[in-house]
């Protein structure tokens, strides 16, 4: 096997970004957004700094020379460790209270001190058992375990955390925010939180979309003042010949309708049609000036008044009939409705009571009609319904089981999904603790510890985990581990095992579900291991051994069946890996590299041999059958479900953006439905290829073109056979040459022309 050159990081990525970083501070037309890119750009800067002064090591778990694993990094974009730590960084608004409540000195040692002390004890035991608190870093979770630790008469204990922790004293934030109590129904979960659906809400007031304004303002101002116009040059028409007679009168309104113009134009900004030449106000206006000027419009001018007033008495009728009134009621109906901004504001109020850092249990309850003294205080009207935007924000903040916020559309992917997890995770991994302290405090870790951002790293490191902390170290001894914790994380597998392959079964498992699913496989003590999706561009042609064991346990489970066949693998050769050669990992990358075909060094040649890997483990497919997780309705349909996400990315090429990256999905997509096809029975396989090549056969002709290989290759697997070597009939998304998927064909570039 080729070696790889050195592992080293190099400052063009970092120096990419904050040039970018730069770039939309100077120019970008928001100011929240060009603060956010000061901020980014002043962290790369850091990350610069520390790199050019060896402070840094970018790749290694612990990058940052001052701080020892445990202290959690700030992180910037792609994993690159700036060099501060998260838990740093200025006094937080819950310090500076407790620094003014007590005239402490305003640096975290003086809180540190404090907080040791009988009353700072006291503070800390207090939030301990309320539960009233959020951890914003794990580091916050430290002096609340020695509150519990003192208590639990494990001084001992006590002591050897506080040693760890001493060094950091000054420097880092060890105490929780004070926030309100949060219970969930078990199992449930929440998307957005009742203060982000405020923040969002309150976004809306203050910054109303222009679009609708815009309709409004025309409806309920430019309408009619367009109507009193036209009805005006009306009063001059005779047998639709228009300017024919003057009426006794008829200039004097004329001139109040110009200056009633000029003030409505000055203070009604929002629609700009009228200020449109060629638009039927404009001529109207222009031939009336005209007639008070000059006597009369021109013949040019005349022709276009003639034609504004026949067009629109054609289209609505004559101001004041009944078809042109029937108009302008629906419309000014329409103008009534109440602004989103009005609403906006009403809702933000009505949500001014919830808990802000919780969801929903019944967002019904928010969305009523508008009472009579909401009507005065918020113009609007009484009983008016919540329009469906405003309705979809609240919407999302409902507290529900994972499966109900995916059916309601609330959770549109798998990294979505794997946000939620840390929640069901956090209670799986309290589940039997007795202390209820002292399991609030572990779920709350859990979900602190699960936001910590994964660092960039080389040469097979792995992250940090939480038993490496030492508040959760010695805080484990007191941890339940009775079957009961066991159960409940084998549970959650198998749950959230099922959702995924039920919603999400074309996309691949995302790297923090990953992270969540192995941590719960350890608590249940199961063998499983769930592997992450790697980076081309810093693989160094190496495989931790959780990766053999994973492609072993998947051999087991695939023996020689449908999707071995597909794949070419030789499930035996797999099962015995560790056989072949001195060591199993060394072994499983010889063989992956083999089947990439020995590619040569590049980020490409690495993505050929990374996906090879992904075949043989079939990237946590297996394993997640083997913790018991099935689709709800069956192998079949998710199998098609598979299929049609797998067609869609294809159906977006070649024009696409990143198209290449578009095709590794649709390689991906496609490995999983021969995978949940494979769990089929031979006639229900049968059966869905025949529905696979009716639904290809109704595709447009570029899409034909593309999915006929890998048809092709898996119609021989289903009959037993082995697919051929033609390129494309076995699909696989990476490659060191131009992908044939988006090579057009002259036949596709005919389809383009012809509009087949």
């Amino acid at each position: 096997m080729e070696h790889p050159p050195p592992a080293h990081v190099g400052t063009g990525y970092p120096a990419r970004r904050l040039a970018e970083s730069l770039s939309t501070a100077a120019s970008h037309d928001d100011p929240d957004v060009r603060r956010a890119a000061e901020q980014r750009a002043a962290s790369w800067l850091r990350v610069l700094g520390g790199m050019s002064e060896g402070t840094l090591t970018i790749g290694s778990r612990t990058p940052v020379r001052a701080l020892p694993a445990w202290v959690t990094p700030e992180v910037a974009h792609g994993g690159f460790a700036t060099g501060s730590a998260a838990a740093g960084g200025p006094l937080r608004p819950h310090e500076l209270a407790l620094i003014e409540r007590h005239g402490l000195k305003s640096d975290r040692g003086a809180l540190y001190t404090h907080h040791l002390s009988e009353p700072g004890l006291a503070h800390l035991g207090a939030l301990l058992d309320s539960g009233g608190y959020e951890l914003d870093q794990p580091e916050q979770a430290a002096l609340l375990t020695v509150v519990w630790l003192l208590r639990a008469g494990d001084t001992a204990a006590a002591l050897r955390l506080l040693s760890a922790l001493d060094p950091f004293a000054a420097s880092l934030c060890l105490t929780p925010r004070p926030a309100p109590v949060v219970n969930l129904p078990e199992g449930s979960v929440f998307r957005w939180s009742v203060g982000s659906v405020r923040t969002n809400l309150d976004r809306v007031v203050r910054e109303p979309a222009r679009g609708p304004a815009a309709q409004r303002e025309a409806l309920a101002v430019w309408n009619p003042f367009t109507d009193r116009v036209l009805a005006h040059w009306w009063e001059t028409t005779e047998d639709g010949v228009v300017d024919t007679r003057r009426p006794s009168g008829w200039r004097a309104r004329g001139d109040a309708l110009l200056d009633e113009y000029e003030r409505l134009a000055a203070e009604h900004t929002l629609c700009t049609k009228h200020r449109d030449p060629k638009e039927n106000l404009a001529i109207l206006l222009a031939a009336l000036r005209a007639s008070l000027t000059e006597g009369s419009p021109d013949a040019r001018r005349w022709g276009l008044l003639q034609h504004a007033v026949t067009s629109m008495v054609a289209k609505r009728g004559v101001p004041g009939s009944d078809r042109h009134s029937a108009v302008r009621a629906v419309q000014a109906a329409h103008a009534a409705l109440p602004t989103h901004a009005a609403q906006a504001a009403l809702l933000r109020e009505r949500l001014a009571p919830f808990t802000p850092n919780s969801g929903l249990a019944d967002p019904d309850a928010a969305l009523v009609t508008a009472s009579h003294a909401e009507a005065r205080e918020f113009d609007v009207p009484e009983a008016s319904v919540i329009a469906a935007p405003l309705r979809a924000k609240v919407e999302r903040a409902v507290i529900a089981p994972l499966d109900t916020l995916v059916e309601r559309g609330l959770i549109p992917s798998a990294e979505v999904m794997a946000g939620l997890v840390p929640t069901l995770a956090a209670a799986a991994e309290a589940a039997a603790i007795e202390d209820p302290s002292l399991a609030r405090l572990v779920a709350s870790h859990h979900r602190a510890f699960a936001a910590r951002r994964s660092l960039l790293l080389l040469n097979l490191a792995s992250q940090v985990r939480r038993e490496e902390l030492p508040w959760v170290r010695e805080a484990a001894a007191h941890h339940a581990t009775d079957d009961l914790r066991g159960s409940a994380a084998r549970s959650l597998i198998t749950r959230l095992g099922a959702t995924m392959l039920t919603h999400f079964p074309g996309t691949i498992t995302p790297n923090p579900l990953v992270r969540e699913l192995n941590g719960l496989a350890r608590t249940a003590g199961s063998s499983v291991r769930f592997v992450e999706e790697l980076a081309a561009d810093i693989f160094m042609r190496d495989f931790s051994t959780k990766y053999v064991a994973a492609a072993r346990s998947a051999a087991d489970l695939l023996e020689d069946g449908l999707y071995a066949r597909y794949y070419g693998i030789d499930t035996a050769r797999v099962s015995t890996l560790n056989e072949e050669r001195g060591s199993d990992a060394t072994s499983f990358a010889a063989l992956c590299t083999e089947r990439a075909g020995r590619p040569g060094w590049s980020v490409a040649g690495n993505g050929t041999i990374i996906e090879q890997a992904q075949i043989l483990t079939t990237h946590n497919l297996a394993a997640l059958v083997q913790t018991g997780a099935r689709p709800a309705d069956g192998w079949a349909e998710a199998a098609r479900r598979a299929y049609l996400h797998m067609v869609r990315l294809v159906g977006s090429l070649p024009r696409v953006f990143d198209a290449p990256a578009h095709v590794k999905n649709a390689a991906f997509a496609w490995r999983q439905t021969v995978f949940l096809l494979s769990r089929c029975p031979s006639s229900e396989q049968r059966a869905t290829l025949e529905w696979m090549e009716r639904q290809a056969t109704e595709q447009p002709y570029h899409v034909r073109d593309r999915l006929a290989p890998p048809l092709a290759g898996l119609r021989a697997a289903v009959a037993g056979e082995a697919p051929s070597r033609e390129e494309g009939v076995v699909f696989l998304g990476w490659t060191t040459r131009p992908h044939w998927m988006l090579r057009v064909a002259p036949e596709a570039l005919s389809f383009q022309r012809n509009g087949d």
